[in-house]
């Protein structure tokens, strides 16, 4: 069904059950050992509360063979990122980034409760829950047809990097799209980690691309500052011996600092962040783009949290779709 680093993802039939399973087959390193452990400790967690955790992908069960450890998983469909690569890449309806953004907050609010901190939120990490689909005619695109998920259910999954907020926070985490500026600057990071990838989530769905197509960290800050605004001056100042030298005197070295021409033109073709969304989003863009603006707050302190989000007018008085 999929594989990564860690190893692979088989579909299988369970004879006792009786039912089809999606079993996660790591890889005899002990790093990735070690990481399945963890994140068979936090599947665990949250199935104690299984009727909240309904949003997370459910474990059924887990065995070591020949050293591999094998985590039994409820067997669910396609990724979000499988839709929108076969998709090329075209944006979601906005009906439908609401119902999947509301699941994915009310997800990661119930994680934050129980002091979890995901840490690697992407659109590979989101699973629809019904392999089901249907076409619908695209009316930016009328040649072309756009495959959607039938059910707007999602849960989400891999809880490999999850860390308890009692932990160390120094080192880095998330996909590097998905990162936020406290993690490059290594300024220790917590919950609001979880909230800004969320943010670049929802951007992606409703442009159809990763906001921050970027491989470098002075890129990746320019690209903000691009779309956001200036980095804070407190930040900066603060900024550990490896992100210090992405600055002179009290801003962002860039364009001096950049890699290459190419870089520069990549940073300089970003637009703001409302007219990024005015230009996919019709209705609802005016909530849309606040909500944006409290989940990309640089001070993580000042972030909206998971459950702050939930309450916006962007998410209030819509059903979910089941």
């Amino acid at each position: 069904m999929g594989e990564g680093t860690f190893g692979q993802v088989l579909e299988c039939w369970d004879r006792e059950a009786k039912e089809m399973v999606a079993i996660k087959i790591v890889r005899g390193i002990k790093k990735y050992w070690d990481a399945a452990l963890i994140e068979i400790d936090v599947l665990q967690q949250l199935a104690k509360h299984q009727e909240s955790s309904s949003l997370c992908v459910q474990i059924r069960n887990w065995f070591d063979y020949r050293n591999h450890i094998c985590i039994v998983f409820e067997k669910l469909g396609p990724s979000l990122y499988d839709f929108l690569r076969k998709n090329g890449y075209r944006p979601f309806p906005i009906d439908l980034v609401r119902e999947i953004g509301r699941q994915l907050f009310e997800s990661v609010a119930f994680m934050h409760d129980l002091r979890l901190i995901h840490t690697d939120l992407k659109p590979e990490n989101i699973l629809v829950v019904s392999s089901e689909h249907v076409n619908l005619s695209d009316h930016k695109y009328p040649s072309q047809s756009m495959r959607l998920p039938k059910s707007s259910a999602v849960k989400v999954i891999d809880f490999g990097s999850t860390t308890y907020d009692s932990q160390d926070h120094n080192y880095i985490v998330s996909t590097r799209h998905y990162r936020a500026p406290e993690v490059i600057l290594g300024l220790g990071w917590s919950y609001p980690c979880d909230v800004w990838s969320l943010g670049c989530i929802l951007v992606e769905l409703c442009s159809g691309e990763a906001l921050f197509q970027t491989h470098e960290n002075l890129e990746h800050l320019a690209m903000m500052e691009r779309v956001f605004g200036p980095i804070p001056r407190h930040m900066m100042k603060r900024a550990d011996r490896h992100a210090e030298k992405y600055f002179r005197r009290t801003r962002l070295n860039w364009p001096e600092g950049a890699s290459s021409r190419e870089s520069i033109n990549a940073v300089h073709k970003m637009l703001r962040l409302q007219n990024i969304i005015m230009k996919y989003v019709d209705r609802s863009a005016g909530d849309l783009i606040d909500l944006l603006q409290g989940l990309f707050k640089y001070e993580p302190a000042e972030r909206l949290t998971a459950r702050e989000a939930l309450r916006h007018p962007f998410f209030r008085n819509n059903r979910r779709r089941e």
